[in-house]
């Protein structure tokens, strides 16, 4: 088994780091690049930024947060994602220091940006995140959400999984609407799924609340790597501590 990555996530809205509940009821969690350089010295392996708001408001993301943030981490690897909906997008983002983008609902309107995007830059730079919410209608009980959340697709995340590999993508970031904020731990089934169909390293997202979350994530997720947001943000718990008890049950990091 590879080193789990662990991850910490910097939700963006009007250049301050917020976490939410379900994808709602916002509070502030901090400075962007105060973060980053936080997460810098403690250890993360890699860091993400989600401009929550790019999509909804009809814009992409803003360039400047990412060159900022990415200045911050000295080296530490960011994936962007928020409003990527063309190849200039991702151009501007990797020339700003960004190390990987996350398309989301403009890949589920055009999948042809995968294949694009792949075969220009590479698969290994392309994430592909997946949010998805429970809906017993479909085969795998869960249906893909766009736009923040707002709007169903009627597609299966499973199959939505599989096809992403297909069209290029290297990670894959699924995300439960359900579980995101909660605290109550990773929606194993949705994880489990996804990283069970597909040969991609699948990134464990939405409801990490205990030490022990992040160990299913792994165990029973089949995660590859594991990304939170309110633990790190509101110091329940460090970088390191996530590492030490995951090493201390046979879980391989990176210290």
């Amino acid at each position: 088994m590879q080193p789990i990555h662990i991850i910490p996530c910097l939700d963006m809205k009007d250049g301050r780091v917020v976490k939410g509940v379900n994808f709602v009821d916002l509070r502030d969690a901090g400075d962007p690049v105060e973060n980053a350089a936080f997460y810098r010295e403690a250890g993360a392996d890699e860091v993400a930024m989600l401009d929550i708001a790019a999509t909804t408001e009809g814009r992409t993301t803003r360039i400047q947060w990412a060159r900022d943030v990415a200045d911050a981490l000295g080296g530490v690897p960011l994936t962007v994602g928020g409003g990527i909906n063309k190849l200039a997008d991702i151009e501007a983002l990797f020339e700003a220091g960004v190390a990987k983008v996350s398309m989301n609902s403009a890949a589920v309107v055009r999948p042809g940006l995968i294949v694009e995007a792949a075969e220009r830059w590479g698969s290994e730079r392309i994430v592909v995140a997946i949010d998805g919410r429970r809906n017993t209608r479909l085969p795998s009980g869960f249906e893909v959400v766009v736009s923040g959340g707002l709007k169903g697709t009627g597609i299966d995340c499973v199959e939505w999984a599989m096809r992403c590999e297909e069209l290029g993508a290297g990670t894959l970031l699924p995300t439960s609407m359900d579980g995101d904020g909660t605290l109550s731990g990773y929606d194993i089934r949705l994880t489990r799924a996804i990283a069970d169909l597909v040969s991609l390293p699948v990134i464990a997202s939405g409801g990490a609340g205990t030490l022990e979350h992040f160990y299913e994530g792994v165990r029973q997720g089949h995660a590859a790597a594991l990304l939170a947001a309110s633990v790190f943000h509101f110091r329940t718990f460090s970088v390191g501590q996530v590492k030490d008890y995951l090493a201390d049950r046979g879980i391989p990091v990176r210290h």
